[in-house]
């Protein structure tokens, strides 16, 4: 599949790395002095960041082309506009587009507020695709138009979360909201009630975390107890009536404001290059994401859907050691250090051995494996290097024995071509009815004693 990019700003260069990490072919057109250098370094923070949400590996990347846009439209089944926001320059753009465009591609712009109607001059299939930054961590994807459907099912192949919106409205409903929430904040700073970095942890420290796992309503209907919503506007409505916020009054934007906020703004974080806090925010929005992740909330539940999608079958049995596991170290896996702590070590052997479970009918979505397991009993690990935050690693494993309650695998993991660490972890069969050890199913015996054969000759060089 091949995606053209237009335009290599902050979102624009988003869309490219977020389409080529997931192994689309990138062609992308920008004018503009500096579009490749731009364009490199989001590459290359993305690189970092978002394997870092995945417990297996992205596809290969796809391959990254600049041209004209004539080239990189030509052949493209996605086309993404991240034009600046003037609708005579889209405009212009999409005119020579639809020139060139396979009559079945996407065509997408990336407006945080036109509407299709406008893009398109009141008739035209230029849809609205309106992303987060950062494009390649955040999901989001605001579709406005006719036809959304396809774009939708692209975007989830690729990881995103789409919102098919029906109805036409400039700002669509991610950016009415954020801009009333930050009319209110140019008024307190103004009106000199609170300063940014007071908003800032206002936002942080309090209703951002309700926000960022229960959204508004949801929020807001807990706040009602058990008498839900209806109690919650019963208690609360009223103060809808009290004149508390400006809502669409804005503050004039003259210099002395401007000045103001720029002031404190780089009293708060100044001291911070644009890089410097482009990997911080990536940092933290993994760790955030990892954490809804392993709870299944939220955009966690997308990436442990979108994780199953990228799911390898498991291997069959083989002379080599198998390939059990292929993921990168992510940021909550590593110490005070600086490298993986060692805690991390015994999640990469579990999962790694899970993947041998899951070949011989009991992963933890395995029909017929309820009412028995395998328990780890014995880690024998050595670390032989150090592993660090963005590092790709691979553990290859070895059945060494399977005989009746015993499962005895060696795992190796590999970062590169540098063997990192082993383990030599030892399972017992058990019977969760009784939480014994029990023999396990002829039919799971049969199995493991498949890979416990074809592996017998490597299994003499780690006993």
């Amino acid at each position: 599949m091949k995606a053209a990019i237009l335009g290599t700003g902050v979102i624009g260069a988003g869309w490219a790395a977020r389409f080529l990490l997931a192994g689309w072919d990138v062609a992308v057109h920008d004018p503009a002095p500096g579009a490749e250098e731009r364009l490199t370094a989001t590459l290359d923070a993305a690189r970092r960041s978002l394997p870092m949400l995945s417990e297996v590996a992205l596809p290969p990347e796809g391959a990254l082309s600049f041209g004209p846009l004539e080239e990189a439209v030509t052949g493209a089944a996605w086309v993404q506009e991240s034009a600046p926001e003037r609708l005579d320059l889209k405009q212009e753009i999409w005119g020579k587009v639809l020139e060139h465009a396979a009559p079945d591609a996407v065509l997408a712009s990336s407006t945080s507020g036109f509407t299709p109607a406008a893009l398109n001059g009141g008739a035209g299939r230029v849809i609205v695709a309106h992303p987060f930054n950062p494009v390649y961590l955040i999901p989001l994807v605001e579709l406005v138009g006719q036809g959304t459907a396809r774009a939708a099912e692209l975007l989830r192949s690729i990881g995103m979360y789409p919102i098919e919106i029906t109805a036409e409205i400039d700002g669509h409903i991610a950016d009415r909201l954020l801009e009333s929430v930050w009319r209110e904040a140019l008024w307190l700073v103004n009106d000199g009630i609170a300063t940014t970095e007071q908003i800032d942890e206002a936002i942080r420290m309090g209703f951002g975390l309700r926000w960022a796992q229960m959204g508004l309503f949801e929020t807001y209907r807990l706040g009602g107890g058990d008498g839900g919503f209806a109690q919650f506007l019963a208690q609360f409505g009223p103060a809808l009536k009290w004149p508390w916020s400006h809502l669409t009054d804005v503050p004039d934007l003259d210099d002395a404001l401007v000045q103001k906020i720029a002031a404190q703004s780089d009293a708060q974080s100044g001291h911070l290059t644009t890089a410097e806090l482009t990997t911080l925010r990536d940092a933290n929005l993994v760790a955030l994401l990892r954490a809804l992740k392993q709870r299944d909330a939220g955009a966690g539940k997308l990436l442990n859907t979108h994780d199953k999608s990228l799911t390898p079958p498991p291997p069959p049995p083989g002379p080599e050691p198998l390939i059990t596991l292929r993921r990168t170290i992510p940021v909550d896996w590593t110490d005070y250090n600086g490298h993986m702590n060692e805690s991390r070590y015994g999640q990469l052997w579990s999962d790694a051995g899970d993947t041998i479970l899951v070949a011989i009918g009991m992963g933890p979505e395995s029909p017929g494996a309820q009412g028995a397991t395998w328990f780890t009993v014995d880690n024998h690990i050595r670390y032989l290097a150090e592993c660090h935050a963005g590092d790709a690693c691979e553990v290859r494993t070895t059945v060494l024995m399977a005989e009746g309650k015993k499962l005895r695998m060696y795992h190796e993991m590999f970062v590169g071509e540098t063997l990192s660490a082993t383990c030599t972890q030892l399972l017992l069969h058990i019977d969760l009815a009784t939480r014994r050890s029990a023999p396990p199913a002829p039919q799971v015996a049969e199995k493991l004693s498949e890979y416990a054969k074809a592996h017998q000759p490597l299994a003499a060089k780690h006993t």
